[in-house]
């Protein structure tokens, strides 16, 4: 049974969202603000937080970058549910690091598939072997990112993109492939969020001196050049 920490200030809403998730089968942990939520992670490891913005103590983009600067809870699947729908709200919280990102009124049905996509890309690929490239290490088994011999704080989305590149070197693909690939076909993401993980992890690979590697094809899409 996976576990869900749900911070959320609006008590019919947290109620509505427990009964829902708990008929799915989900164990879900509550907090109603900020300092219950930290308490709450403090006890427990959950398997993916869902996240609101406006909370009575804090807001949920100082909250998230707190959770982020814990280590313990780097790669913690987080999904925003915030009333906040303009484009540059979703970037802002996608840039502090959520995974995902979804505007109340909240579709229970698109919630449940967002959710088990979150769960799939964080549990799914513990089978997989050492991939090495460019002075890149990635352990799945671990999900661990070694850049340049420094162990890397990149973000779980960052690490699912940097994961698939590296599993199709050389291959050109368009946003919405990789939104298929790598978001997944059950749920709905907009095209300018790959544009946003892409940036992110392009800025974090050459913080670790790695340039050039992962590159926009203008027009077209993005590719990680594979090793001469």
């Amino acid at each position: 049974m996976y576990t869900i920490l749900l911070v959320e200030d609006d008590q019919p809403i947290r109620e509505m969202l427990l009964l829902f998730l708990q008929s799915k089968n989900y164990r879900v942990v509550e907090a109603e603000n900020g300092e219950q939520a930290m308490l709450q992670l403090n006890n427990i490891t959950p398997d993916i937080l869902l996240l609101d913005w406006m909370l009575p103590d804090t807001d949920g983009i100082k909250l998230l970058r707190k959770i982020r600067k814990n280590s313990l809870h780097k790669k913690l699947p987080v999904l925003m549910l915030t009333a906040k729908a303009e484009e540059a709200d979703k970037i802002t919280g996608l840039d502090a690091g959520a995974d995902d990102y979804l505007t109340k009124p909240v579709s229970l049905k698109e919630l449940d598939a967002r959710i088990r996509a979150l769960i799939r890309r964080a549990h799914g690929l513990s089978s997989e072997k050492l991939l090495q490239q460019s002075g890149i290490s990635i352990d799945p088994e671990n999900q661990i990112v070694t850049i340049n011999n420094k162990s890397a704080d990149i973000s779980g989305i960052e690490y699912q993109l940097l994961y698939f590149f590296m599993k199709h070197p050389g291959r050109l693909y368009n946003r919405a492939q990789l939104l298929d690939r790598v978001w997944g076909q059950t749920i709905y993401v907009e095209e300018r969020t790959v544009d946003v993980h892409i940036m992110r992890l392009r800025k974090k690979l050459t913080h670790y001196g790695i340039v050039n590697k992962l590159q926009t094809i203008r027009g077209a899409g993005y590719r990680f050049n594979a090793d001469e």
